[in-house]
Formats: structure tokens, sequence, C-alpha cells
């Protein structure tokens, strides 16, 4: 799933490809990834890309005159940037991975995509990005927070700290690989329950998540869009790594697998050497 740092890196290549250009078509070939229906999809073309951002992991493409499109890519979507499009005929609705194609006056544009069969990507067109249900539920964006909203966010939400960190309410921007990444930086327990951290773990919290997001989005950014998931997977130094050596320690990385996900970890650096139990009720003294 694109996490904050892959998301600044496709706002950051559409700030320098796509801003200024025209829109010339705007086409939804997945009808149930557009989530909105007022202003109609009709009313993009002609205006121009005035600008890219995000919010949290949603991506935000701004127009003139106040328009957003407002995307989540959810676990399997990606942005595909294309130099040029093969023909200008029209998408077919319900065939291939496209679910919304923006064609720019230049030839250029873009396609969001998504792979699998779990349709989860979602697009929204709106007048103010606030409208958009996950964006007014965010939390502080992650790179953003200083050490007092930081620590106030995460003793709001007792439970596991991998689960409250990722809770895009608590933080913004934080998913699966890089909470991994995160708590083997600051040596933490995927399991250590947040109302039970003190206050040095906290701040060794606050600093491996500003630090790991801020070198992922330095690496990431003017890489182009078909190169940031490769990049996003040389970084990494558990997650996704079963079975391989920690790159600190040199122990065998660690997973506790769930019904839909699963997390990496490493027994020295972070649970004192002990292997957490392989299901969600690990009763590991932390």
């Amino acid at each position: 799933m694109p996490e904050l740092p892959e998301v600044e890196a496709l706002a950051g290549y559409l700030r320098e490809r796509a801003v200024g250009r025209r829109v010339e078509r705007f086409e939804v070939a997945a009808i149930s990834a557009l989530k909105t229906y007022d202003p109609p999809p009709s009313t993009v073309a002609g205006r121009t890309v005035t600008g890219a951002g995000r919010y949290g992991k949603f991506l935000d493409v701004r127009f003139d005159e106040g328009l957003h499109l407002v995307v989540h890519l959810a676990r399997a979507g990606w942005l595909h940037y294309r130099e040029a499009f093969p023909a200008a005929t029209p998408l077919r609705p319900g065939k291939g991975p496209i679910a919304v194609r923006v064609r720019l006056d230049d030839g250029s544009g873009f396609d969001l995509t998504e792979a699998g069969t779990q349709k989860k990507l979602a697009a929204y067109l709106v007048t103010d990005p606030a409208l958009v249900p996950g964006v007014a539920k965010l939390g502080p964006d992650a790179l953003e927070a200083d050490l007092p909203t930081f620590a106030e966010r995460l003793r709001s939400r007792r439970g596991q700290v991998k689960g409250v960190l990722t809770d895009q309410s608590v933080l913004a921007g934080v998913g699966n690989a890089y909470s991994d990444e995160i708590l083997h930086t600051a040596r933490l327990s995927p399991f250590a329950i947040t109302d039970r951290l003190t206050d040095d773990q906290l701040a060794g919290l606050h600093a491996a998540t500003r630090t790991v997001l801020g070198d992922a989005v330095r690496r990431s950014m003017g890489q182009r869009a078909a190169e940031l998931k490769g990049e996003k997977r040389s970084g990494l130094k558990v997650h996704a790594r079963k079975g391989l050596p920690c790159p600190v320690c040199g122990d065998t990385v660690r997973e506790v697998s769930f019904a839909d996900s699963s997390l990496q970890y490493c027994p020295t650096c972070q649970t004192g050497g002990k292997p957490l139990a392989d299901r969600r009720l690990s009763r590991l003294v932390r």
C-alpha cells in the first residue's frame, strides 16, 4: 500500500510534470472508484492542473476554480504517468486495471490503476478536501507532528503500538511497512502498549518516525512514478524481509501473521531476543 513517502513523491512528480497543463479528457473506467457525483466528471475537462499535494496517504490533485481530485490508492492502487497515450479512443468501463484516466493537452497524462480483485481505490471530485470522509477524520501528519503532539496522540489511544501508529485518526500517513521500519529503528516491540511507554520511549519513537519517513521521502523525491515501488523496497530493513538477517544486528527477521496482513521485526533489536507468538493476542511480557 502506498504510504506517506510514496504519495508525497507522486504529488511531487505531478507538480513537476502536470502543473500548468490543461485537462483534455477525464475518463472514469471503474464506476465504483468514483465516490462522488457532484460536481460531475465532465466538469474536469478544460480545467488547468494548478497543484498537487497530499493529506496523509490521500493524494490531492488540484485544478483551477477550486476543484480537487482526491485519491486514496488503497492496497493495490497506483498512479502511472504516460508521456503519450497509445490511442485517443475512450476507455471501456470495466475492462482492465485502469480506474481513472486524465489526458492533458500536451498528449501526456496519468492513469489511476488498481491490480487484483479487491477494488478499493477511491477517487473523489470535491470543492474542498475536507468533504472527503477519510480526510476529515485524519489525525496530525506523522511527519509534521512535534514531540508533544506526537506523545499526546499516541497516549490518546490505548493499544498495541503497531496498531495505534497505523491508525490514521491518530497520526496520518504511516501504514504497515513504515510502521515496521519505525518500530525497528526505535527498538520497540510492535506489541508494546502505548500507555505503558515511557517519555524516553515516546521521544525515541517520535525521532524514529521523523527519521524513517524523512529518509524515505528524500529517497523517493525525483523518482519517476514507475520507480517508486522499487525504491521503497530497497530501503526496508525488516518489513517484507522474513528469514533474512537484520542489517543492524544480524539476527533473523521474524514475522507475525494475521488474517489479512503481517508484520516483521527483529527479536534482538526489539523484543530482548524473545520471539513473538504468531497471533494477535501474544502474551509476551512487554
